[in-house]
């Protein structure tokens, strides 16, 4: 009915625009950028002439749906270049980094894509690139960061971050605050070992022989021979 009224309401429009970037995000991140408008449209419970009133194209959408984690994303990396530390900085962006992309893999798919037009998410992918690249020189001309580590490094983080998967959010941002220290743990130049985030609980199936089971404080294989 909505697409009958000549005026709508201010209230129902900003409904319909926020029905379409909530349907946009989990579209985005169960199926990947490419996912068609109108799948979008029939998530959202609005029809397609009301979501291209809203976002005339696909590039406007995206870039709407993840405008706070941009927004986010660029304060992480200022709050990390901005600590007179610079090891300390790095790792500051590392963690909030992957805890910001564990809650929302649609915008890791979107930060990593190179999907054509969306020049807000371009432009704070290299604002990030330069940012950390800039931080990560300090950090190895101070002596914390291993010299072999290179900016593609960053991308590979994202890219496994983006594979973790669990029950609920909560555990997925556990378990990627404990991949951070682990990953921190291996690109400090004169590691310390410091003692890891817990362990989130992931839920796995081992192939053929049997099947991860999860206890507190331990994850052990059960055999499937009964």
């Amino acid at each position: 009915m909505t697409d009958r009224l000549p005026h709508p309401l201010r209230s129902d429009a900003l409904d319909n625009r926020e029905r379409i970037l909530d349907a946009a995000r989990a579209l985005f991140s169960a199926d990947g950028l490419d996912v068609p408008m109108r799948e979008i449209a029939r998530r959202a419970g609005v029809g397609p002439a009301t979501l291209y009133r809203r976002f005339p194209t696909k590039q406007m959408l995206v870039a709407d749906a993840f405008a706070d984690q941009l927004r986010a994303c660029r304060a992480i990396v200022d709050e990390g270049c901005a600590d007179p530390d610079p090891w300390r900085g790095l790792c500051l962006v590392i963690e909030k980094i992957c805890e910001l992309h564990a809650r929302d893999r649609g915008f890791t798919e979107a930060f990593l894509s190179t999907f054509p037009g969306v020049t807000d998410v371009a432009a704070s992918r290299e604002y990030t690139v330069k940012a950390v690249a800039e931080l990560a020189q300090r950090a190895k001309e101070a002596g914390h960061l291993r010299p072999d580590f290179v900016l593609d490094d960053l991308i590979l983080i994202l890219m496994a971050n983006k594979g973790i998967h669990a029950t609920s959010t909560a555990t997925q941002v556990m378990a990627s605050r404990r991949f951070a220290g682990l990953v921190i743990q291996a690109f400090e130049a004169c590691p310390q070992h410091a003692p890891l985030p817990p362990a989130a609980r992931l839920a796995s199936a081992a192939p053929h022989s049997g099947r991860l089971v999860s206890q507190p404080g331990r994850v052990r294989l059960r055999s499937g021979r009964r």
